[in-house]
């Protein structure tokens, strides 16, 4: 049996006309009887009894006229919803990401997407590094994830989308503050420097650029963060010097107290997207993606 034959049955059991679904359908009222033919054979028993009046179905006809039509409204249902999602007019975009990435690259954006698209849920899973991004990708059923550019994954695309600066924030009555930028001689005086955790990525970015300016003691007695958040906050509490990329909304106020000196001896950090396969995602997802990519502050990378 085909759909085509279970869309007829339930419409001549609805119609109890033979003719009238065929004029409905712009065909023979042989070609409709066919397809009710085909089914009979299929499942051996008569499905309609006529009448003087047109047909009616059996009790078998009865049963199978239900479960067709339920089977039928079901996937009109699933190919509407399909439609949606191929037009990028519903469904849901899933993103995971680390605990402060949503506040410093996402807002507006989030705004904007909601506003474009109403009908589009945003979903969101926080980690606490890329790498596990990467496996939070693998393993669940989410769509992009926001990471530090770092070496190329097996299985992931990436798409960086903004360079991000190094900073040294420090405390506006810290003796550094006065200078315009922070230079190797500062990060190596420093007491106390606030880093990365040791296993993330943007700490390797570190570390490399460190040992090549011969700053490995700042690199091994610094003090490790779980977010760029804690480690502004623990600057500006004068616990040591924080070496942050210059986020978004860093220097907005909110920040009265704090310093921020750039470091021109270390490379920017490069932030953006990463998924499974940039060509299957969905029109939503890249939709939400380009829309990170359009609002997100900074120099923009062109891919």
């Amino acid at each position: 049996m085909t759909l085509d034959d279970l869309r007829v049955f339930v419409a001549v059991c609805r119609a109890g006309s033979l003719s009238a679904v065929a004029r409905e359908l712009s065909c023979t009222q042989s070609a409709v009887s066919q397809h009710v033919k085909r089914l009979e054979k299929e499942v051996g028993i008569g499905l309609l009894e006529r009448h003087a009046r047109g047909v009616v179905p059996t009790p078998a006809g009865r049963i199978l006229r239900t479960a067709a039509a339920d089977g039928i409204g079901g996937l009109d249902h699933a190919v509407r919803r399909l439609g949606d999602l191929a037009r990028g007019e519903s469904g849901s975009v899933r993103v995971t990401t680390g605990a402060t990435s949503v506040r410093h690259f996402m807002a507006e954006a989030i705004v904007e997407f909601r506003r474009t698209h109403p009908r589009i849920s945003l979903e969101f899973e926080t980690v606490s590094s890329s790498r596990s991004c990467f496996e939070a990708l693998a393993a669940h059923d989410l769509d992009l994830a926001w990471i530090t550019m770092g070496a190329p994954e097996r299985g992931i695309e990436l798409r960086p989308v903004v360079e991000l600066p190094w900073v040294l924030a420090v405390r506006e009555d810290d003796p550094l503050a006065s200078n315009p930028t922070a230079e190797p001689a500062d990060l190596r005086a420093s007491a106390q420097l606030i880093l990365p955790p040791a296993h993330s990525t943007s700490r390797a970015h570190l570390d490399e650029r460190f040992a090549e300016l011969g700053l490995a003691h700042g690199s091994a007695s610094g003090t490790g963060i779980a977010d760029w958040d804690t480690a502004v906050h623990l600057a500006e509490l004068g616990l040591g010097h924080a070496v942050v990329p210059d986020l978004p909304g860093l220097r907005r106020p909110g920040h009265p107290g704090l310093a921020l000196l750039p470091v021109p001896c270390l490379p920017p950090l490069q932030v953006g997207w990463a998924a499974r396969r940039w060509s299957a995602l969905s029109p939503q997802a890249r939709a939400f993606a380009d829309t990170v990519g359009r609002s997100c502050p900074g120099p923009s990378i062109t891919v």
